[in-house]
């Protein structure tokens, strides 16, 4: 690149700085949106408590119940980057309050279900309309905020990521506990209704409208290819209950096959001078992107699979009532909310290290946890560990929302929706193969010793293995990013409108 593009590169950014207008409502949107959020991931692990009220109540078996969460995180993951790119193409205001509208719909359809199909029909539905919602969150972060706000507001979208999942547990323990009986379950969904109908009112007087400008085009075939990739991959995740590893792993290197001919037709587009559904260049040009999408990938590896380890460990382990096993993660979600918020005021300032902290304060603690926990007095274990997994939850703020910032702050705004969309599908596809491995190797360790301490030392040193290729990620990325006049990066706009670029293609 020459000085005299990086120049014009850097005018062109500084002119659409020159150009931003706040919006008054910004901050009042932007809680909107968190809660909506805050109620599409909470679905993800708030279910898991109620899963045998639900088998027993409506007659099910185990392969059928366990749709009812793995239903959902699948639709999830294959709307995000479709939904992305649509909110970039139309309105993501518009594409935010159908999906809310269809996420408390299937929610109260969810808890009128009359069988178990009708059930996970509802939940296959609910998990869609919740993964066309998700990208808008962050794509209207990028479109209402600039400079040291948007820092802040990311940590407080990190914030809401982190305690959503480890807060499913908790909330979902205290529903049962306050609606007992055996149709109590259906409140975790019924919950979602009032909430959700509040936050459409709000969001159509507040959310802004986005300018489209012609940008209207949607990359059909991609979208095919990078949904059946995406399937391919994460359904026998999905299945890993009833033996979905073992007869479908075909389908592994199916989908990568598929994900690589994706791959070669963005490519394509891109040298037609076409919107691609998932811009490549995201990947090569974007500061920070790739590298936060893989560091986000890895961390939810062993972050999403450790709560349903610990639902296990504690409710058949050590009999404890859906509320006190949720209170007994409790810790966790506490630090991770104390520590997102003040992340999201540092990370302009300190950067990558703030991950690398982090990440080496989750492993701390949740090493810390896996010891007090085996060695400790089962009695007193819980509570002696408590420390150990609230300094693991301040680390945990200290990865998820810097992470997102730093993933997501050099995305042009018109292309925040898709890459949005696809940073949370590396993370979905991560927590898919976190809660499909651990509980899997915790029932392994559990059949062969009938140690329930043992097996759950195992599932989170398994964890903690996905959580340190991470951490060698974010040091490997720190390292590069210190002081030593690193060159100018062109965003993919830049990279579009530069001639070298354009005769190339």
């Amino acid at each position: 690149m020459t000085a005299s593009a990086s120049a014009s590169g850097d005018r062109d950014a500084g002119a659409q700085e020159a150009g931003y207008e706040p919006d008054p409502n910004r901050w009042r949107a932007l809680w909107v949106t968190l809660v909506a959020g805050f109620m599409s991931l909470l679905d993800v692990t708030i279910v898991a408590v109620a899963l045998p009220t639900v088998q027993r109540d409506l007659h099910a078996s185990p392969a059928q119940v366990q749709w009812v969460v793995s239903g959902y995180a699948l639709t999830f993951a294959l709307a995000l980057v479709t939904a992305g790119r649509l909110g970039d193409a139309l309105d993501r205001r518009r594409i935010f309050l159908l999906s809310l509208s269809g996420f408390v719909i299937f929610s109260a359809a969810c808890g009128a279900a009359p069988d178990i199909g009708l059930l996970v029909a509802a939940r296959l539905a609910q998990g869609l309309a919740a993964g066309f919602m998700a990208p808008q969150n962050s794509a209207l972060i990028q479109q209402l905020f600039r400079g040291a706000e948007r820092g802040r507001a990311f940590g407080l979208f990190g914030s809401t990521v982190g305690i959503s999942s480890a807060a499913g547990p908790i909330a979902g323990g205290a529903i049962l506990a306050l609606a007992s009986g055996p149709q109590g379950w259906r409140w975790i969904f019924y919950v979602n209704v009032p909430i959700g109908i509040l936050a459409v009112l709000l969001g159509r007087r507040l959310l802004p409208r986005t300018a489209t400008r012609g940008r209207g085009q949607v990359d059909v075939p991609g979208v095919l290819l990078l949904g059946l990739g995406v399937l391919a991959l994460m359904y026998p995740l999905v299945q890993a209950e009833s033996g979905g590893l073992r007869r479908l792993w075909w389908l592994f290197p199916a989908g990568a096959v598929i994900l690589a001919v994706f791959v070669r037709w963005q490519h394509r587009l891109v040298a037609r001078g076409t919107q691609p559904l998932l811009d490549p260049r995201l990947f090569t040009s974007v500061r920070g992107y790739a590298v936060g999408a893989g560091i986000g990938t890895l961390y939810f590896i062993g972050f999403s699979g450790i709560w349903l380890v610990f639902a296990l460990f504690y409710q058949r382990g050590l009999g404890f009532s859906p509320l006190r096993s949720g209170l007994a993660v409790t810790p966790f979600a506490l630090g991770t909310a104390s520590a997102a918020v003040i992340a999201g005021r540092l990370v302009e300032r300190l950067g990558r290290v703030l991950t690398v902290c982090g990440l080496a304060g989750v492993i701390a603690g949740l090493g810390g946890t896996a010891l007090l926990l085996r060695f400790a007095p089962l009695p007193v274990a819980p509570w002696v560990a408590a420390p150990a997994l609230f300094l693991g939850g301040i680390g945990g703020g200290f990865v998820v929302s810097p992470n997102i910032t730093m993933t997501l702050r050099d995305v042009p705004v018109s292309m925040a929706g898709a890459a949005g969309g696809a940073l949370q599908t590396g993370q979905r596809l991560g927590a898919a193969l976190g809660t499909a491995a651990l509980p899997g190797l915790f029932y392994l360790v559990l059949g062969r010793s009938h140690d329930y301490r043992g097996a759950l030392v195992t599932a989170l040193v398994a964890g903690l293995v996905g959580m340190l290729a991470s951490l060698a990620l974010a040091l490997f990325d720190w390292h590069r990013d210190r002081p030593r006049g690193r060159p100018h990066r062109k965003c993919p706009e830049e990279v579009a409108n530069d001639p070298v670029h354009s005769r190339q293609t």
